[in-house]
């Protein structure tokens, strides 16, 4: 039997840093965000959740009136903004680690996790909810397998790298607390 991670080490590990969970939308980093946080005794916040709010308009209606550019830049300002904060466990959407500049300031300044999952996995949980906007009109499959094949790269550089199945997300948390420890 596995021994668990002492939180209190893990807690050290990272201190005075953010944990950034980045990786494919669906894959579950905002669940899996907020059990984390609970685990480590820190404030979760959901990047998306903060961007809508700053710009008082869904993520949608940003896309529609400025672009992905446009959204990018807003995300990249507002994760640098959460950062600046304080400690906390920030889920991103799942295109702030491909912006070069959002990435180097996760991994200058945080500790940063992919959270990866199998394209079965991905297409089910997406599946779910009709508010994304890369989506919108499109096969799931085919949008998941493109953004992936050109995510994976810069995914790849994150610090840490876990695996979500279909199973609960609490093991997912497991093998973050463990790496982390």
């Amino acid at each position: 039997m596995a021994s668990r991670p002492d939180i209190t080490s893990v807690t050290n590990t990272a201190s005075g840093r953010s944990i950034v969970l980045v990786g494919m939308m669906g894959v579950g980093k905002s669940t899996i965000g907020k059990l984390l946080a609970g685990k480590l005794g820190l404030d979760f916040v959901d990047s998306d959740e903060q961007i809508e709010a700053a710009a008082g308009m869904p993520i949608s209606e940003i896309f529609d009136r400025f672009g992905e550019s446009g959204f990018r830049d807003g995300e990249r300002r507002v994760i640098a903004r959460l950062i600046g904060e304080g400690p906390k466990v920030i889920a991103t959407g799942g295109g702030a680690f491909i912006n070069d500049e959002t990435r180097a300031l996760i991994k200058e300044q945080c500790t940063s996790v992919w959270i990866d999952a199998d394209l079965d996995v991905l297409v089910e949980r997406v599946s779910r909810r009709n508010n994304r906007p890369l989506l919108v009109g499109r096969n799931p499959r085919e949008v998941l397998t493109e953004l992936a094949a050109k995510r994976t790269p810069c995914y790849s550089q994150a610090d840490i790298h876990v695996r979500s199945d279909s199973g609960p997300h609490s093991r997912t948390v497991g093998q973050i607390l463990e790496a982390l420890a």
